[in-house]
């Protein structure tokens, strides 16, 4: 009888060990199952919408805000958030247009100063933010402002099209041929999202990260430099932003005022959808790119299915506030 008794005890532990599992796996994984529901309604909805090319474009269009998501995710998760990072990549597009197409510098030169140049934005946010103590806000929408104006001025507020062919597979390109073959920028996206994952989980600075985000005093107390590693990670982000820009020009074919538009608050829904919390210290970096691909599902549907563009400038504003108001919920539980 205590055997038998044993054995049925031994099999609900077992049972609950499952279903607490599959719990833990859909707190922290909702946004796949918001994925997969949003599959369905736009396949059933539009018999395009579930095609090879169109599953294709959406993870090729993807690429670009989740690179920048990347390093929203870090600064989140530290508790602070950046507004240039968009304008960040506008300019960045600028320069590397301007400079292939009327300078006349080498394509490959032309890509590193643009990496120097994005650094450099972050590197200037990160200076401030954490060494001068002004708010992130103040500092972000400053060299927001700063970037647009400056991206006004190389492009004299006209596209500069025609990139050279020698650097545009890095947005066009497709390993495998271009019927079915896989976008180079979406393999490019997957190995930094591994690094970046790995960077977080295994390293001092990614547990560190974490343990600001969780209270930057404490923190400090614990013997982390907190200045330090702040500074870092908006200077990574603004690394990012030139990747993302490179990427970008290279599948537009052009640079314009509108390379970049309002990709600082789509990463930023992109990491609260995701699972990332607002208030810093929680979340996993691979859970924003879910929430990147989420975005660009949604409103590839929402094109799908013509509907108007300022609605979803609409839509983009109620799911930005709801996701918000879910972090907040999540939080106090």
């Amino acid at each position: 009888m205590r055997a038998e008794t044993s054995i049925e005890s031994s099999r609900l532990n077992g049972v609950n060990r499952v279903f607490e599992t599959i719990s833990k796996i859909t707190k922290n994984y909702a946004i796949i199952i918001g994925i997969f529901i949003l599959t369905v309604i736009f396949s059933l909805a539009s018999p395009y919408f579930f095609t090879y090319n169109n599953i294709r474009n959406i993870f090729q269009q993807t690429t670009t805000i989740a690179i920048v998501v990347i390093g929203q995710a870090m600064i989140v998760t530290s508790a602070e958030f950046d507004l240039s990072l968009g304008q960040n990549v506008c300019l960045t597009s600028c320069i590397l247009a301007w400079l292939i197409k009327f300078g006349g510098v080498n394509p490959w030169i032309a890509i590193l100063v643009t990496l120097v140049v994005g650094t450099a934005v972050g590197a200037f946010n990160g200076v401030f933010v954490s060494y001068v103590k002004i708010p992130a806000f103040i500092v972000t929408l400053g060299s927001q402002m700063i970037s647009r104006g400056f991206a006004k001025i190389i492009t004299q507020a006209s596209p500069i099209p025609g990139m050279p062919k020698e650097i545009q597979f890095f947005g066009r390109g497709f390993i495998g041929g271009s019927q079915y073959g896989v976008p180079v920028s979406v393999v490019i996206m997957i190995s930094f999202y591994v690094i970046f994952m790995l960077l977080m989980h295994y390293t001092k600075f990614g547990r560190s990260l974490y343990a600001i985000g969780g209270g930057a005093e404490a923190a400090y107390f614990a013997g982390i430099d907190v200045k330090k590693y702040k500074a870092i990670t908006f200077t990574i982000a603004g690394t990012l932003c030139a990747i993302s820009s490179v990427i970008l020009v290279t599948r537009l074919d052009s640079a314009a005022l509108t390379n970049g538009n309002l990709y600082e608050f789509d990463a930023m829904i992109s990491c609260i959808i995701g699972g990332i919390s607002l208030a810093g210290g929680r979340g996993k970096i691979i859970q924003a790119l879910f929430g990147a691909i989420f975005l660009t599902l949604f409103f590839n549907g929402m094109t799908m299915l013509n509907v108007d563009p300022f609605v979803q400038d609409v839509l983009k504003g109620c799911v930005l506030i709801g996701a918000v108001v879910i972090d907040v919920i999540r939080n106090k539980r």
